[in-house]
């Protein structure tokens, strides 16, 4: 029998989801919640969802299997609990919390109900980043992160940035994505964090842009920047890098530089290559193509298509979110270090 989905929240990242549930036979979408529900025209594939605008209603009416939870950062956790207290799995769109103390509450929750959480952490089902991944950790140790994701956003983009910066900054919003990716790479623990930031704009309560440095254990380092808004520039807006005493590996854009804009959500995912360099020359450069890799929509199925797997098989995901409460502690510790001009140890 196909589990009954509420989806709360239909933004852009909620909407892709609620629709990649209807594509998937395991799911039914039973149930959508948000706000400003009444004026909100659904695409067919919805048409027979029940409309909500109160969150609580809607748990107590539906009791639904799973409850998809992509509204913004500080509703995350007191919905995910409620959802799991009520019976339901979770898949939770990153940050998993609006602190790290939530965070843990949360993951301590998923752990007594024995609960599915899943954490909307794209990246880890992306097959050309897996790849990437995989490389980073044959370059020995210790390693170099270089990572960025600048986004000169303008209109309907700018005005998303600005409601999720009521939130938190870029730099733990879409940090803790790259921060995952660093923490893949090296298993080591990480020890300390420096940030820095700025405010380029007063339609901001937050820095809108910020740079991060992390030190891990076994002398790895990394840096990752985030600035949103329409004073960004569009050079150099992404920068995914990986330095170790072997060699190299980048993710590059051959095909589109130039071409692709920095506010298009595909291209925060879209790879084209990989281009791995090797220290002693024993090969040269391989540029290995990625270019037939899946776009947005087909990125968010795969990961509904792992909560439903991991519901369906009782796969372990316990080191899924202690990752996802490790990148959150390391991101926050950075907007702290922003604020307060001290390295934060970890």
């Amino acid at each position: 029998m196909a589990k009954r989905v509420l989806v709360v929240g239909l933004g852009n990242m909620g909407m892709t989801h609620a629709l990649a549930y209807t594509r998937i036979p395991g799911f039914e979408v039973v149930g959508v919640c948000e706000r400003r529900i009444a004026a909100r025209q659904l695409p067919p594939p919805l048409a027979n969802a029940k409309k909500f605008a109160n969150y609580d209603e809607a748990l107590a009416e539906l009791k639904p299997d799973v409850v998809s939870i992509n509204s913004m950062p500080d509703t995350h956790a007191d919905f995910a609990i409620k959802a799991m207290e009520a019976g339901a799995h979770v898949f939770v769109e990153k940050p998993l919390a609006d602190n790290v103390a939530n965070a843990e509450k949360v993951v301590a929750t998923a752990q007594r109900t024995k609960r599915k959480l899943v954490v909307g952490y794209i990246l880890r089902q992306h097959p050309s980043w897996i790849r990437f991944i995989e490389i980073a950790r044959q370059l020995g140790t210790p390693l170099v992160f270089r990572m960025n994701l600048n986004q000169q956003s303008n209109g309907e983009t700018w005005a998303w940035h600005k409601r999720l910066m009521e939130s938190f900054p870029p730099i733990v919003d879409c940090g803790v994505h790259y921060v995952d990716v660093m923490c893949q790479m090296t298993k080591a623990k990480p020890i300390k964090v420096h940030a820095i930031g700025a405010r380029l704009t007063d339609e901001a309560p937050v820095n809108n842009y910020g740079m991060l440095q992390v030190v891990f254990e076994d002398g790895s380092v990394g840096w990752y920047e985030a600035g949103w808004g329409p004073m960004m520039s569009e050079t150099a807006f992404f920068v995914k890098d990986v330095i170790g005493p072997k060699g190299s590996v980048s993710i590059v854009m051959a095909e589109t530089a130039g071409k692709v804009k920095s506010d298009d959500i595909n291209a925060h995912t879209k790879t084209n290559q990989i281009l791995w360099h090797h220290t002693d020359m024993s090969k040269g450069d391989e540029r290995i193509d990625m270019s037939d890799e899946p776009d947005h929509e087909a990125l968010c199925e795969r990961e509904q298509r792992y909560l439903l797997r991991a519901m369906d098989e009782n796969v372990d995901l316990t080191d899924h979110m202690n990752d996802a409460v490790k990148s959150l502690k390391i991101v926050v510790a950075a907007d702290q270090s922003i604020h307060t001009g001290q390295v934060v140890s970890l």
